[in-house]
C-alpha cells in the first residue's frame, strides 16, 4: 500500500502510538531510544511502521523542524 508524505507527516504529529510502553503518546514524541530499540528488533507492517521509520529518520537527522508547521496548522 502506497501513502502519501502528506499523509504521513500529519499522522507523525496527531497518531498516538497504539501500544507499548508509550502506548498513547503521540508518534512524534517518542524518545530516540524507543524509536532506536524499535529498529533493531523491526518496525511494524503497514502505516503505524512507515511513521515509525519516518519519524526515527527525521530524529536521526535531527530535522523535528520540520513537524512544527504541521503541528501549528492541525492545532
Amino acid at each position: 500500500m502506497q501513502y502519501n508524505n502528506k499523509e504521513i507527516f500529519e499522522g507523525l504529529v496527531k497518531t498516538q502510538m497504539p501500544y507499548g510502553k508509550y502506548k498513547e503518546t503521540l508518534l512524534c514524541n517518542i524518545p530516540m531510544h524507543y524509536l532506536e530499540w524499535m529498529k533493531r528488533k523491526g518496525f511494524p507492517n503497514g502505516k503505524l511502521g512507515v511513521q515509525l521509520q519516518t519519524i526515527y529518520e527525521i530524529k536521526l537527522n535531527g530535522l523535528e523542524h520540520l513537524l512544527e508547521p504541521i503541528k501549528q496548522v492541525l492545532k
